[in-house]
């Protein structure tokens, strides 16, 4: 069933033979991970990558005074991997860490590597990939840059609704670079101008 929403994700972005989606598919191996867990932590090195097909996941790190900076969420249909530290085997700079049960399909460097060398087609279909989350990155520092708070605070939760539902103020504020206190003045002030 899992696999399925892999096939159907790949498939989206280039054209596959069922035999290559099965060859590529069948190189993931489903892996559950309990609410509060982390896959990943500061100093460790990424050995795998992952696509969700259940639960959320925060990708964060730590700032010299020791606060939390939420860098994204993760959910349903979404990857997770500290892209250098995998790519690289170098230690991580960030920490990922599941909000809920979840269930993830990953894959290992060496295996990843395996397939770039026996299903060609894969390396486009990550460089197609990694060119979307280059330009999702950037339209978000343009957003960081542009935008006010309630702005941004209204594009997440118009663009990420499931997520919003799943993560607690205090994520959404360190995700968008304020505090809970503004964060919760920027919903008083919405809920004032709906009603």
């Amino acid at each position: 069933m899992y696999r399925e929403l892999l096939k159907n994700y790949f498939l989206k972005i280039i054209d596959l033979t069922s035999d290559e989606l099965e060859d590529i598919t069948r190189r993931y191996r489903e892996k559950n991970v309990k609410r509060g867990e982390f896959i990943l932590r500061q100093g460790e090195v990424c050995r795998l990558e992952g696509y969700v097909v259940k639960g959320c996941f925060k990708i964060s790190v730590t700032d010299s005074e020791g606060g939390e900076k939420v860098l994204y969420f993760a959910a349903r249909d979404w990857w997770v991997m500290e892209i250098d530290s995998f790519a690289n085997q170098s230690a991580s700079d960030l920490d990922i860490q599941a909000l809920e049960d979840s269930t993830l399909l990953v894959i290992s460097r060496s295996e990843k590597e395996r397939l770039y060398q026996e299903v060609p087609k894969v390396e486009r279909l990550f460089r197609i990939m990694s060119q979307r989350a280059v330009a999702a990155w950037q339209r978000r520092l343009v957003r960081n840059q542009t935008m006010n708070a309630e702005g941004r605070y209204h594009h997440f939760i118009t663009t990420y609704p499931e997520i919003t539902e799943l993560v607690t103020n205090k994520l959404i504020a360190s995700y968008l670079g304020i505090t809970q206190e503004f964060l919760s003045m920027i919903r008083k002030r919405r809920s004032i101008k709906k009603a």
